[in-house]
């Protein structure tokens, strides 16, 4: 699989402090970042969002608007799913990457990480999608695995989908194992299943008492 380094970019070079507020709206107007770098005598000082810049006096230089600087990035040895984690917090489409010298390497775009994990085992290899849900307070993804793989499921991937204070959600994708052994497995620890399946003999069967109900009312 790449390594996600591979996906650093200079395609444009980082904003200079200097930089007049009319060079850097002509800069957003010819892409389609939200935010892009800014260095200031080599050093990143944090992010412009170009949303910001219609109310920026075109005059004016980025250096007098530094206090608008967002100052997220991401570490090059970071992992894809924590640099996922950096753009979705900062609603951004471009996150700015640093070395532990804190030096400027360059930067990831989303769609070159959500390509990345398009490579991942969790969309290529072939498998079940199974979507639980559990308070909160109860949920565990140790228990999760355990119950998958002690029905002889592999585990491709999983992650939290949704939370509320009171339930939270995880999809997990797997491999081999019986699907509908695993889903009652499920339920014997008080998930609930979110997701459809075929195999689910639990649901098949209330559906199939719902129908004979439904003829025998309509005799």
């Amino acid at each position: 699989m790449t390594e996600i380094t591979n996906y650093i970019t200079n395609d444009y070079k980082a904003i200079d402090s200097q930089e007049t507020i009319a060079t850097v709206q002509d800069f957003f107007d010819e892409c389609s970042f939200s935010h892009f770098p800014v260095i200031e005598e080599g050093i990143y000082i944090g992010s412009i969002a170009s949303d910001d810049l219609e109310t920026f006096d075109s005059f004016k230089k980025v250096l007098d608007y530094k206090y608008t600087l967002e100052g997220f990035f991401v570490r090059e040895n970071m992992i894809w799913l924590d640099v996922l984690e950096v753009f979705a917090k900062n609603h951004s489409n471009l996150v700015p990457i640093l070395n532990e010298q804190n030096q400027y390497l360059g930067y990831y775009e989303i769609n070159d990480i959500l390509n990345f994990f398009h490579e991942t085992p969790f969309l290529q290899e072939n498998g079940a999608i199974l979507v639980v849900q559990k308070k909160t307070l109860d949920y565990a993804i140790g228990e999760i695995t355990q119950i998958i793989e002690s029905n002889n499921g592999r585990i491709l991937g999983l992650f939290v989908s949704a939370s509320t204070s009171e339930y939270t959600q995880v999809t997990v994708k797997i491999n081999l194992g019986v699907m509908n052994e695993i889903i009652q497995s499920f339920r014997r620890y008080n998930y609930e299943i979110i997701s459809e399946h075929f195999e689910d003999n639990y649901i098949n069967t209330l559906k199939e008492r719902s129908d004979y109900l439904d003829k025998y009312l309509n005799m």
